[in-house]
């Protein structure tokens, strides 16, 4: 087993580890909840001083033109297509990913409508599960759920479009989506993808896959902050006219200035947009791009992959058989969280959370951690894991404090 001291070792000659000084981490707390969100990076406090005070402020409406808001979302847009392997005009940051999804599932169907199946996995996000079963309903066709590993021969017959997250929330799963696509495409349905767990945590190629239409947030990996605007990508391979959006908003008119009686979509990725961007929004997930996008994907991905086999490896072996593990064992089939499962897996969370080692819970018995290699050392995970360690020999988590729940988990 690796120990502290070598995890120390690790950390001196990390390449990544100066970067640590760019992000908001307090003082004494491990923080492995990346993959729910981001922490600011520290030059958000000053850029949305500036924004408020030298845009905002000095400009009011005047922003719009004289500092760019107006193409805001189209901006952002190229600095995350890089990341998802995508061309600059195919990506508009706007609205948020369940905004984006029902757009584009209901786009999507649109676009088949020789077909009457929407192909999705009961494993996935709610969200992502609500909007299927909702367009369905009012697109007039019916859902197919199936596992992933299941979307080939007769579970394609008769689909649309097949709905899928490239990593599982719950389990880190990577889900094949070259091949996953490739089998859609056969049958003549389309892909949507949603790369919540993905942008910014690990390689991603969208245009190498030849995916259709894709969606994902950017407070998790990408540090944009609570509530920041989500993405979406329509494939440019996908031609021919603007579809017809669910939700026709003024800003993704051809042209929203004329205040037209009819809407008209704009020819363009614009048609996205829905209403008014929020643009403090957009500052705070720009200066987090600044410091994300400075640094190769693979890189990044590899010290997390390392760093989450550090974590299994320390508890296998200090409390063997403790957990259930979630998660593939396989580190290259994984996200950037891992899972472990217990039976008291909130007091678990809550004992640690305690102890300065912030992971999160989810229903029925999930333990998450996410290693978010920019603002995470080799160290920390160690110390983590150890925490985890004591926490199952003690009992500690047997205290009444640990299971009093809030609204969140």
């Amino acid at each position: 087993m690796v120990t502290r001291q070598e995890c120390q070792a690790y950390d001196a000659c990390d390449p990544l580890a100066a970067l640590r000084a760019q992000f908001v981490v307090p003082d004494g707390m491990i923080y492995l909840d990346g993959n729910s969100l981001g922490p600011p990076v520290r030059a958000s406090a000053t850029r949305v001083a500036a924004f408020v005070t030298d845009e905002w402020g000095a400009h009011l409406i005047g922003g719009w033109e004289r500092d760019g808001w107006i193409a805001s979302g189209a901006r952002l847009g190229a600095r995350i297509a890089p990341l998802i392997g995508a061309r600059p005009d195919e990506v508009m940051v706007c609205d948020s990913t369940t905004v984006n999804l029902f757009k584009l599932l209901h786009v999507a169907v649109a676009m088949r409508p020789d077909r009457s199946v929407i192909l999705a996995s009961d494993d996935d996000f709610p969200t992502d599960r609500y909007l299927v079963q909702a367009v369905a309903e009012q697109r007039g066709c019916t859902v197919r759920w199936a596992p992933p590993h299941e979307w080939q021969g007769a579970t394609l017959d008769g689909v649309a479009v097949g709905a899928l997250s490239h990593v599982n929330f719950r389990s880190g799963l990577i889900h094949d989506m070259g091949a996953i696509t490739r089998a859609l495409h056969d049958v003549g349905a389309l892909a949507v993808w949603d790369l919540s767990h993905s942008v910014g945590a690990l390689p991603v190629d969208l245009g190498g896959c030849d995916v259709d239409l894709a969606v994902g947030c950017t407070y998790k990996f990408l540090c944009g902050g609570p509530g920041a605007p989500a993405f979406a990508m329509v494939g440019e391979h996908l031609g021919g006219e603007a579809p017809r959006t669910p939700i026709p908003g003024w800003l993704g008119h051809a042209t929203p200035f004329a205040f037209a009686s009819d809407y008209a979509p704009a020819p363009d990725i614009g048609w996205a947009v829905t209403g008014t961007p929020s643009i403090a929004s957009h500052v705070l997930l720009d200066v987090a791009l600044d410091v994300v996008t400075a640094v190769d994907t693979g890189d990044s991905r590899r010290k997390a992959v390392e760093l989450g086999a550090l974590f299994l490896d320390v508890v296998e072996r200090e409390v063997p058989g403790a957990f259930t593990l979630h998660s593939p064992r396989e580190p290259d089939l994984r996200g950037n969280h891992l899972s472990l499962g217990h039976p008291e897996g909130f007091a678990i969370i809550q004992a640690l959370i305690a102890r300065g080692v912030v992971g999160d819970f989810r229903e029925p018995d999930v333990l998450r951690f996410g290693f978010a290699p920019l603002y995470v050392s080799y160290a920390e995970v160690h110390d983590a894991a150890m925490a985890l360690v004591e926490v199952i020999r003690t009992d500690e988590w047997r205290d009444p404090r640990f299971n009093v729940r809030g609204t969140v988990t």
